[in-house]
Protein backbone atom coordinates (compact mmCIF):
# COMPACT_ATOMS: atom_id res chain seq x y z
CA UNK A 1 0.00 0.00 0.00
CA UNK A 2 1.06 3.31 -0.60
CA UNK A 3 3.11 4.43 2.13
CA UNK A 4 6.57 6.78 2.27
CA UNK A 5 9.04 5.26 4.10
CA UNK A 6 12.25 5.71 5.52
CA UNK A 7 15.16 3.21 5.16
CA UNK A 8 18.36 2.92 6.41
CA UNK A 9 21.50 3.55 4.51
CA UNK A 10 21.72 3.95 1.16
CA UNK A 11 22.00 0.12 0.01
CA UNK A 12 18.87 -0.18 1.94
CA UNK A 13 17.27 2.87 -0.25
CA UNK A 14 18.30 0.63 -3.21
CA UNK A 15 15.94 -2.40 -2.20
CA UNK A 16 13.30 -0.78 -0.31
CA UNK A 17 11.45 1.00 -3.89
CA UNK A 18 8.50 3.25 -4.04
CA UNK A 19 4.97 1.98 -4.01
CA UNK A 20 1.99 2.25 -6.85
CA UNK A 21 2.20 6.24 -6.22
CA UNK A 22 4.76 9.29 -7.28
CA UNK A 23 6.74 10.11 -4.22
CA UNK A 24 9.93 12.02 -3.05
CA UNK A 25 12.16 10.09 -1.33
CA UNK A 26 12.35 10.70 2.76
CA UNK A 27 15.58 11.47 4.05
CA UNK A 28 17.47 8.34 5.57
CA UNK A 29 16.61 6.94 9.47
CA UNK A 30 19.52 6.08 11.68
CA UNK A 31 19.79 2.91 12.27
CA UNK A 32 18.37 0.78 15.20
CA UNK A 33 20.63 -0.23 18.03
CA UNK A 34 20.42 -3.91 16.36
CA UNK A 35 20.47 -2.73 13.18
CA UNK A 36 23.45 -0.30 13.41
CA UNK A 37 25.40 -4.28 14.59
CA UNK A 38 24.91 -5.01 10.81
CA UNK A 39 27.40 -4.25 8.05
CA UNK A 40 27.27 -0.53 7.14
CA UNK A 41 25.61 -0.50 3.70
CA UNK A 42 27.23 -2.04 0.64
CA UNK A 43 30.27 -3.18 2.68
CA UNK A 44 29.77 -6.62 1.61
CA UNK A 45 28.39 -5.42 -2.30
CA UNK A 46 31.38 -3.26 -2.83
CA UNK A 47 34.25 -5.73 -2.44
CA UNK A 48 34.67 -8.88 -4.15
CA UNK A 49 31.87 -10.07 -5.85
CA UNK A 50 32.46 -13.65 -5.03
CA UNK A 51 32.36 -12.63 -1.19
CA UNK A 52 28.14 -12.01 -1.52
CA UNK A 53 26.17 -15.17 -2.34
CA UNK A 54 22.44 -14.28 -2.44
CA UNK A 55 19.86 -17.44 -2.67
CA UNK A 56 16.48 -17.29 -2.93
CA UNK A 57 14.65 -19.48 -0.81
CA UNK A 58 13.91 -23.37 -2.06
CA UNK A 59 10.31 -23.72 -4.11
CA UNK A 60 8.48 -26.02 -1.91
CA UNK A 61 6.90 -27.99 -4.44
CA UNK A 62 7.03 -31.31 -5.86
CA UNK A 63 8.41 -30.15 -9.76
CA UNK A 64 11.79 -29.13 -10.66
CA UNK A 65 11.40 -25.12 -12.56
CA UNK A 66 11.98 -24.59 -16.22
CA UNK A 67 12.16 -21.02 -17.83
CA UNK A 68 12.23 -19.53 -21.12
CA UNK A 69 11.76 -15.58 -22.11
CA UNK A 70 9.35 -14.12 -24.66
CA UNK A 71 9.99 -10.61 -26.19
CA UNK A 72 5.98 -10.31 -27.60
CA UNK A 73 5.28 -7.11 -30.06
CA UNK A 74 1.57 -5.91 -30.10
CA UNK A 75 1.20 -4.83 -33.35
CA UNK A 76 -2.56 -3.32 -32.47
CA UNK A 77 -1.27 -1.12 -29.39
CA UNK A 78 1.05 1.76 -29.36
CA UNK A 79 3.00 1.98 -26.24
CA UNK A 80 1.32 4.15 -23.77
CA UNK A 81 4.23 5.67 -22.52
CA UNK A 82 6.63 6.25 -25.69
CA UNK A 83 4.74 6.50 -28.36
CA UNK A 84 7.29 7.44 -30.64
CA UNK A 85 8.79 3.60 -29.85
CA UNK A 86 5.88 2.10 -31.61
CA UNK A 87 3.69 -0.84 -30.74
CA UNK A 88 3.87 -1.87 -27.10
CA UNK A 89 6.91 -4.54 -26.73
CA UNK A 90 6.99 -6.15 -23.52
CA UNK A 91 9.51 -8.90 -21.83
CA UNK A 92 7.84 -12.00 -20.53
CA UNK A 93 9.61 -14.47 -18.23
CA UNK A 94 8.02 -18.61 -18.53
CA UNK A 95 8.07 -20.54 -15.79
CA UNK A 96 6.45 -24.30 -15.75
CA UNK A 97 7.25 -27.55 -14.27
CA UNK A 98 10.27 -29.54 -15.55
CA UNK A 99 12.16 -32.76 -15.44
CA UNK A 100 14.94 -32.43 -12.48
CA UNK A 101 18.79 -32.54 -14.05
CA UNK A 102 17.67 -30.55 -17.51
CA UNK A 103 18.95 -27.25 -18.76
CA UNK A 104 21.19 -25.46 -16.90
CA UNK A 105 20.95 -22.39 -14.47
CA UNK A 106 18.86 -19.66 -14.85
CA UNK A 107 20.20 -16.24 -14.15
CA UNK A 108 18.51 -13.81 -11.61
CA UNK A 109 18.46 -10.69 -14.16
CA UNK A 110 20.27 -9.16 -16.96
CA UNK A 111 23.40 -7.38 -16.20
CA UNK A 112 21.98 -4.25 -18.10
CA UNK A 113 18.54 -4.38 -16.14
CA UNK A 114 20.95 -4.96 -12.48
CA UNK A 115 23.41 -2.06 -13.32
CA UNK A 116 20.28 0.30 -14.80
CA UNK A 117 18.53 -0.27 -11.08
CA UNK A 118 21.93 0.24 -9.20
CA UNK A 119 22.58 3.19 -11.35
CA UNK A 120 18.90 4.58 -10.76
CA UNK A 121 19.05 4.03 -6.52
CA UNK A 122 22.77 4.70 -6.08
CA UNK A 123 24.08 7.07 -8.65
CA UNK A 124 28.14 6.81 -8.89
CA UNK A 125 27.40 3.52 -7.03
CA UNK A 126 30.78 0.81 -7.15
CA UNK A 127 28.67 -2.35 -6.24
CA UNK A 128 29.11 -4.77 -8.66
CA UNK A 129 26.66 -5.72 -11.06
CA UNK A 130 27.25 -9.31 -10.52
CA UNK A 131 25.73 -9.20 -6.81
CA UNK A 132 22.42 -9.00 -8.82
CA UNK A 133 23.09 -11.30 -11.69
CA UNK A 134 24.49 -14.01 -9.44
CA UNK A 135 21.45 -14.48 -7.19
CA UNK A 136 21.30 -17.62 -7.14
CA UNK A 137 17.92 -19.12 -8.52
CA UNK A 138 16.07 -22.70 -8.76
CA UNK A 139 14.83 -22.17 -12.04
CA UNK A 140 17.13 -24.13 -15.16
CA UNK A 141 16.51 -22.15 -18.86
CA UNK A 142 16.22 -24.56 -21.55
CA UNK A 143 14.31 -27.59 -19.07
CA UNK A 144 12.46 -30.51 -20.16
CA UNK A 145 8.86 -29.37 -19.59
CA UNK A 146 6.25 -32.13 -17.76
CA UNK A 147 3.79 -33.59 -19.44
CA UNK A 148 -0.12 -32.71 -18.71
CA UNK A 149 -2.03 -29.23 -18.48
CA UNK A 150 -1.51 -26.64 -15.73
CA UNK A 151 -3.29 -23.56 -14.98
CA UNK A 152 -1.84 -20.30 -15.86
CA UNK A 153 -0.64 -17.64 -13.63
CA UNK A 154 0.08 -14.15 -14.79
CA UNK A 155 2.34 -12.12 -12.51
CA UNK A 156 3.00 -8.55 -12.35
CA UNK A 157 5.48 -6.69 -9.94
CA UNK A 158 5.30 -3.36 -8.92
CA UNK A 159 5.91 0.21 -10.27
CA UNK A 160 9.56 0.69 -10.43
CA UNK A 161 10.59 -3.01 -9.86
CA UNK A 162 12.08 -5.45 -12.12
CA UNK A 163 9.82 -8.31 -12.83
CA UNK A 164 12.76 -10.27 -10.98
CA UNK A 165 11.64 -8.71 -8.02
CA UNK A 166 8.54 -11.65 -7.59
CA UNK A 167 10.83 -14.63 -8.74
CA UNK A 168 10.86 -16.23 -5.96
CA UNK A 169 6.81 -16.83 -6.00
CA UNK A 170 6.85 -17.71 -9.55
CA UNK A 171 9.30 -20.02 -8.98
CA UNK A 172 7.18 -21.47 -6.35
CA UNK A 173 4.05 -21.45 -8.28
CA UNK A 174 5.56 -23.42 -10.77
CA UNK A 175 7.50 -26.06 -8.45
CA UNK A 176 3.26 -26.57 -7.17
CA UNK A 177 2.44 -27.20 -10.40
CA UNK A 178 1.44 -23.61 -12.41
CA UNK A 179 2.68 -22.16 -15.69
CA UNK A 180 3.59 -18.91 -14.99
CA UNK A 181 3.92 -15.83 -17.22
CA UNK A 182 5.63 -12.83 -15.08
CA UNK A 183 5.48 -9.25 -17.31
CA UNK A 184 7.78 -6.71 -17.35
CA UNK A 185 5.95 -3.39 -17.87
CA UNK A 186 8.23 -1.31 -20.22
CA UNK A 187 8.86 2.03 -19.14
CA UNK A 188 7.58 1.07 -15.94
CA UNK A 189 10.71 -0.24 -14.11
CA UNK A 190 14.38 0.76 -13.66
CA UNK A 191 15.26 -1.27 -16.58
CA UNK A 192 13.78 -3.79 -19.37
CA UNK A 193 16.82 -5.62 -21.45
CA UNK A 194 15.88 -7.02 -25.49
CA UNK A 195 16.94 -9.49 -27.37
CA UNK A 196 19.04 -6.92 -28.72
CA UNK A 197 20.83 -5.87 -26.05
CA UNK A 198 19.47 -2.37 -25.69
CA UNK A 199 17.87 -1.66 -21.89
CA UNK A 200 15.04 0.61 -21.44
CA UNK A 201 14.84 3.33 -18.85
CA UNK A 202 11.65 3.63 -16.57
CA UNK A 203 10.53 6.59 -18.59
CA UNK A 204 7.63 7.11 -16.14
CA UNK A 205 9.57 7.05 -12.64
CA UNK A 206 9.57 10.32 -10.91
CA UNK A 207 6.87 12.43 -13.38
CA UNK A 208 3.23 13.21 -12.83
CA UNK A 209 0.58 10.29 -13.63
CA UNK A 210 -3.16 9.27 -13.45
CA UNK A 211 -2.29 6.11 -11.56
CA UNK A 212 -5.68 4.29 -12.87
CA UNK A 213 -4.23 4.72 -16.47
CA UNK A 214 -1.39 2.97 -14.90
CA UNK A 215 -3.40 0.48 -13.51
CA UNK A 216 -5.26 -0.05 -16.85
CA UNK A 217 -2.45 -0.17 -19.20
CA UNK A 218 -1.15 -3.05 -17.06
CA UNK A 219 -4.51 -5.43 -17.36
CA UNK A 220 -4.21 -4.57 -21.29
CA UNK A 221 -0.28 -6.11 -21.24
CA UNK A 222 -1.92 -8.87 -19.31
CA UNK A 223 -4.97 -9.54 -21.76
CA UNK A 224 -1.87 -9.38 -24.44
CA UNK A 225 -0.14 -12.12 -22.74
CA UNK A 226 -2.44 -13.57 -22.43
CA UNK A 227 -3.85 -13.91 -26.00
CA UNK A 228 -0.58 -14.79 -27.37
CA UNK A 229 -0.15 -17.55 -24.92
CA UNK A 230 -3.29 -19.12 -25.66
CA UNK A 231 -3.75 -17.97 -29.71
CA UNK A 232 -4.69 -21.12 -31.80
CA UNK A 233 -2.79 -21.98 -33.86
CA UNK A 234 0.35 -20.32 -33.24
CA UNK A 235 1.09 -19.33 -29.77
CA UNK A 236 3.98 -17.01 -28.78
CA UNK A 237 5.62 -19.65 -26.44
CA UNK A 238 6.67 -23.11 -27.86
CA UNK A 239 5.27 -25.15 -24.75
CA UNK A 240 1.83 -23.59 -24.85
CA UNK A 241 -0.05 -27.05 -24.82
CA UNK A 242 1.01 -27.22 -21.15
CA UNK A 243 -1.69 -24.22 -20.58
CA UNK A 244 -5.39 -25.27 -19.30
CA UNK A 245 -6.96 -22.34 -20.96
CA UNK A 246 -10.01 -22.80 -18.56
CA UNK A 247 -7.91 -21.95 -15.81
CA UNK A 248 -6.23 -18.71 -15.71
CA UNK A 249 -5.44 -16.39 -12.68
CA UNK A 250 -3.57 -13.19 -11.66
CA UNK A 251 -1.32 -11.79 -9.25
CA UNK A 252 0.41 -8.52 -8.78
CA UNK A 253 2.71 -6.76 -5.99
CA UNK A 254 2.15 -3.22 -4.96
CA UNK A 255 1.09 -1.53 -8.75
CA UNK A 256 0.89 -5.00 -10.50
CA UNK A 257 -1.97 -5.85 -7.43
CA UNK A 258 -3.92 -3.32 -8.13
CA UNK A 259 -4.28 -4.01 -11.86
CA UNK A 260 -5.72 -6.78 -10.80
CA UNK A 261 -9.22 -4.94 -10.27
CA UNK A 262 -9.34 -3.64 -14.10
CA UNK A 263 -7.78 -7.21 -15.55
CA UNK A 264 -10.61 -9.21 -13.67
CA UNK A 265 -13.44 -6.81 -14.73
CA UNK A 266 -12.11 -6.56 -18.32
CA UNK A 267 -10.95 -10.06 -19.09
CA UNK A 268 -13.59 -12.79 -18.13
CA UNK A 269 -10.92 -15.97 -19.17
CA UNK A 270 -8.78 -14.15 -15.70
CA UNK A 271 -11.01 -16.54 -13.32
CA UNK A 272 -9.15 -14.91 -9.81
CA UNK A 273 -6.71 -12.11 -8.13
CA UNK A 274 -4.53 -12.25 -5.75
CA UNK A 275 -3.11 -8.17 -4.91
CA UNK A 276 -0.35 -7.78 -2.97
CA UNK A 277 0.11 -4.80 -0.74
CA UNK A 278 -0.82 -2.53 -3.68
CA UNK A 279 -3.74 0.60 -3.72
CA UNK A 280 -6.28 0.00 -5.78
CA UNK A 281 -6.35 3.11 -8.11
CA UNK A 282 -9.43 1.28 -9.86
CA UNK A 283 -11.53 0.37 -7.06
CA UNK A 284 -13.77 -2.82 -7.21
CA UNK A 285 -17.08 -1.02 -8.14
CA UNK A 286 -20.50 -1.66 -6.77
CA UNK A 287 -21.56 -3.91 -9.01
CA UNK A 288 -18.53 -6.45 -7.93
CA UNK A 289 -16.22 -7.99 -10.12
CA UNK A 290 -18.33 -11.01 -11.43
CA UNK A 291 -18.06 -13.10 -8.47
CA UNK A 292 -14.09 -13.78 -8.95
CA UNK A 293 -12.64 -14.88 -6.04
CA UNK A 294 -9.81 -12.31 -4.96
CA UNK A 295 -7.47 -12.50 -2.47
CA UNK A 296 -5.73 -9.30 -0.68
CA UNK A 297 -2.74 -9.29 1.67
CA UNK A 298 -1.36 -6.75 2.95
CA UNK A 299 1.18 -4.84 5.57
CA UNK A 300 0.04 -3.14 8.65
CA UNK A 301 -0.29 0.71 8.50
CA UNK A 302 -0.01 1.17 11.83
CA UNK A 303 -2.13 3.19 14.71
CA UNK A 304 -4.90 0.87 13.09
CA UNK A 305 -5.46 2.63 9.97
CA UNK A 306 -6.61 0.81 6.71
CA UNK A 307 -6.19 1.90 3.15
CA UNK A 308 -8.89 3.25 2.10
CA UNK A 309 -9.33 1.56 -1.21
CA UNK A 310 -8.98 -1.46 0.70
CA UNK A 311 -11.63 -0.77 2.89
CA UNK A 312 -14.21 0.52 -0.19
CA UNK A 313 -13.26 -2.63 -2.37
CA UNK A 314 -13.75 -4.93 0.50
CA UNK A 315 -17.05 -3.93 0.85
CA UNK A 316 -18.31 -4.58 -2.83
CA UNK A 317 -16.60 -7.59 -3.58
CA UNK A 318 -18.93 -10.30 -4.46
CA UNK A 319 -17.68 -13.25 -4.54
CA UNK A 320 -15.21 -15.55 -2.28
CA UNK A 321 -12.67 -13.34 -0.73
CA UNK A 322 -10.09 -12.90 1.74
CA UNK A 323 -8.18 -9.67 3.77
CA UNK A 324 -4.93 -10.83 5.34
CA UNK A 325 -2.48 -8.64 7.11
CA UNK A 326 1.04 -9.92 7.99
CA UNK A 327 2.22 -8.43 11.36
CA UNK A 328 5.89 -7.19 11.26
CA UNK A 329 5.84 -7.02 7.87
CA UNK A 330 6.63 -3.46 5.21
CA UNK A 331 5.80 -2.82 1.66
CA UNK A 332 8.36 -5.27 -0.01
CA UNK A 333 8.22 -8.37 2.49
CA UNK A 334 5.97 -9.86 -0.54
CA UNK A 335 9.04 -9.86 -2.86
CA UNK A 336 12.30 -11.51 -3.25
CA UNK A 337 13.60 -8.05 -1.14
CA UNK A 338 14.01 -8.65 2.05
CA UNK A 339 16.34 -12.11 0.88
CA UNK A 340 18.87 -9.74 -1.38
CA UNK A 341 18.92 -7.26 1.77
CA UNK A 342 19.74 -9.50 3.94
CA UNK A 343 22.32 -11.44 1.37
CA UNK A 344 23.66 -7.16 1.23
CA UNK A 345 24.41 -7.86 4.81
CA UNK A 346 22.50 -3.87 4.97
CA UNK A 347 20.04 -3.06 8.05
CA UNK A 348 16.14 -3.70 7.00
CA UNK A 349 13.84 -0.61 6.42
CA UNK A 350 11.67 0.41 9.57
CA UNK A 351 9.10 -1.87 10.13
CA UNK A 352 10.12 -5.03 8.53
CA UNK A 353 10.85 -7.22 11.70
CA UNK A 354 9.70 -10.39 10.26
CA UNK A 355 12.27 -13.14 9.28
CA UNK A 356 13.08 -12.95 5.33
CA UNK A 357 12.33 -16.99 5.40
CA UNK A 358 9.06 -16.42 6.96
CA UNK A 359 8.07 -13.59 4.74
CA UNK A 360 8.07 -15.73 1.58
CA UNK A 361 7.22 -18.86 3.38
CA UNK A 362 3.87 -17.24 4.46
CA UNK A 363 3.48 -15.39 0.60
CA UNK A 364 4.17 -18.26 -0.89
CA UNK A 365 1.60 -20.65 1.08
CA UNK A 366 -1.76 -18.29 1.51
CA UNK A 367 -0.80 -17.68 -2.73
CA UNK A 368 -0.47 -20.91 -3.05
CA UNK A 369 -3.61 -22.17 -1.53
CA UNK A 370 -5.69 -19.45 -3.07
CA UNK A 371 -4.79 -20.79 -6.19
CA UNK A 372 -4.95 -24.29 -5.58
CA UNK A 373 -8.78 -23.64 -3.91
CA UNK A 374 -10.04 -21.57 -7.41
CA UNK A 375 -7.88 -22.95 -9.85
CA UNK A 376 -7.41 -26.81 -9.04
CA UNK A 377 -11.02 -26.70 -6.44
CA UNK A 378 -8.65 -28.61 -3.92
CA UNK A 379 -9.96 -27.89 -0.48
CA UNK A 380 -7.77 -25.53 1.70
CA UNK A 381 -7.98 -25.14 5.33
CA UNK A 382 -5.72 -22.42 5.41
CA UNK A 383 -7.55 -19.99 4.13
CA UNK A 384 -10.80 -20.46 6.60
CA UNK A 385 -9.32 -18.38 9.30
CA UNK A 386 -6.65 -17.72 11.63
CA UNK A 387 -4.99 -20.51 13.02
CA UNK A 388 -1.95 -20.96 15.51
CA UNK A 389 0.71 -21.61 13.19
CA UNK A 390 1.01 -18.40 11.51
CA UNK A 391 0.33 -16.19 14.28
CA UNK A 392 1.68 -13.15 12.33
CA UNK A 393 -1.62 -13.40 9.94
CA UNK A 394 -4.65 -11.43 10.56
CA UNK A 395 -8.14 -11.96 9.00
CA UNK A 396 -10.09 -9.57 7.99
CA UNK A 397 -13.95 -10.10 9.61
Amino acid sequence: MRRLRATVGAAALLLALPLSVAATVPALAAPSPAASAAPAPGTAATGDPAAVRIELPRPTGKYAVGREILHLVDQDRPDPWVPSAGPRQLMVSMYYPAHAGTGGPAPYMTAGAARAMLDYRLPGNTVPTEVLTGVRTWSATGARPQGGHYPLVVLSPGFVDARTAVTGLAEDLASRGYVVALVDHTYENTGTTFPDGRTLPCVMCGVPKDWSQVDESRAKDVSFVIDRLTSRPHPAWRYARMIDRDRIGMAGHSAGGAATVPALLTDDRIRAGVNLDGTMDVLVPATGIGGKPFLMIGHPLGGGAEDESWQTSWLHLDGWKRWLTVEGTDHHSFTDFPVLIDGLGVPRPPGSTIASARAADLTRRYVGAFFDLQLKGIAQPLLDGPNAADPEVAFHP
